[in-house]
């Protein structure tokens, strides 16, 4: 029987994990979940307001949270589903749910790697990562942590991915889509990292986010959540995808995995076609690349997709059923909860068997190195 892998959940973090886990000359300075004037949550960084956060944080990060706006205003941390932040009950909600092994992102700390000052982007993922280590500990064959790493600061994301894959085990690290100091993913000062990953044998996961300091498409010209939620994710994840593809990342590295998440899969169908037509006419622009765009995808990428993506059998079409996995985003606001995995049988259904079972839990386990 395939062993079940959802290849994107999430924790939220616990108001303790950043002043017992963070060290000490850092413990003012991290983040912190605090009520506005009207006593919605909200979380601060350094005393400010983590940038371009989401008003109502709690309710985000509650399924069905953002249904009503009236609710979502009044939630906060202490209606956090308990899976969300403690190990036996997270594996109560899976083993009700039938996923057998969860691939876990953080929430907040999703903007960690991002944050202005190095040393802070530094401690805040190591204190995530060690309380993280704790939180995996008893399930070591069904909870695995994705490490934030702080590639603001290359050197210190290197000492940080090599610390948590070599002392903690772990299997990949995550990243943002965005430009880190405003440097694509192709600039060369990447190189060191993905150099570095490949040696490892750590997947990158780049994981998108509407929240943070970074630069993100759409935030300058629409101003909701729903407008920029629609339009960030993807075209986030579409511009990553050509700095890695096109930029020359998985020629000079050809034994990287790389994984596309948050953004469904729908995407990206298209988008390989179209950045191998334009390969093709206007490769010149490009580094010196043998293989088609498409053709590094294949070999060295996997996408998420949710279970109700309506995309996902033409995706398949497409030929590209060994690089889609599926995932729940449990436990924020927009994930099916409870009836994920019923949900994925019934999309799958009429599906060959051996691409249920990749999609189901092969493709996650290839990409994250589980087998």
């Amino acid at each position: 029987m395939t062993t079940i892998i959802d290849a994107d959940g999430h924790i939220v973090e616990p108001r303790a994990l950043w002043q017992e886990y963070i060290e000490p000359a850092f413990r003012d300075r991290v983040p912190q979940v605090t009520k506005d004037s009207e006593g919605t949550d909200r979380v601060k960084v350094e005393g400010q307001l983590l940038a371009r956060s989401p008003l109502m944080i709690a309710a985000m990060c509650i399924p069905g949270g953002l249904s009503d706006p009236q609710r979502a205003r009044k939630l906060s941390w202490d209606d956090l589903r308990p899976g969300s932040f403690e190990p036996h009950e997270r594996i109560k909600d899976m083993d009700a749910e039938g996923v057998d092994v969860s691939i876990l992102y953080p929430s907040i700390g999703l903007t960690y790697g991002s944050m202005r000052d190095p040393q802070l982007a530094a401690a805040s993922c190591r204190a995530y990562n060690n309380w993280m280590a704790d939180f995996c500990r008893p399930y070591p064959k069904r909870l695995y942590n994705v490490a934030p790493v702080p590639l603001v600061d290359v050197d210190a994301a290197i000492v940080e991915m090599r610390r948590v894959v070599k002392e903690q085990g772990v299997k990949s690290v995550a990243i943002r889509p965005n430009p880190y100091n405003d440097r694509r993913l192709s600039d060369s000062a990447y190189d060191p990292f993905w150099a570095e990953a490949q040696e490892l044998d750590c997947t990158i996961a780049i994981h998108s986010a509407v929240s943070g300091e970074m630069p993100t498409a759409g935030f300058e010209r629409y101003p909701n959540f729903f407008q920029r939620m629609i339009i960030a994710h993807p075209l986030e994840q579409q511009m990553a995808c050509m700095d890695i593809t096109c930029g020359g990342v998985l020629e000079k590295y050809p034994r990287l995995r790389v994984a596309f998440l948050e953004a469904g899969g729908g995407w990206i169908g298209y988008w390989l076609a179209r950045l191998d037509e334009f390969a093709e006419k206007l490769g010149h622009m490009l580094p010196p690349l043998p293989l088609k765009p498409s053709d590094y995808f294949r070999r060295q990428c996997f996408v998420s997709c949710e279970p109700d993506d309506v995309a996902l059998k033409t995706v398949i079409a497409l030929g590209l059923e060994d690089i889609l996995m599926w995932a729940s985003d449990y436990p924020h606001f927009d994930c099916t909860f409870p009836g994920v995995v019923e949900e994925l049988q019934e999309a799958c259904v009429e599906l060959p068997e051996d691409v249920q079972d990749k999609i189901m839990g092969e493709n996650a386990a290839r990409c994250y190195g589980l087998v």
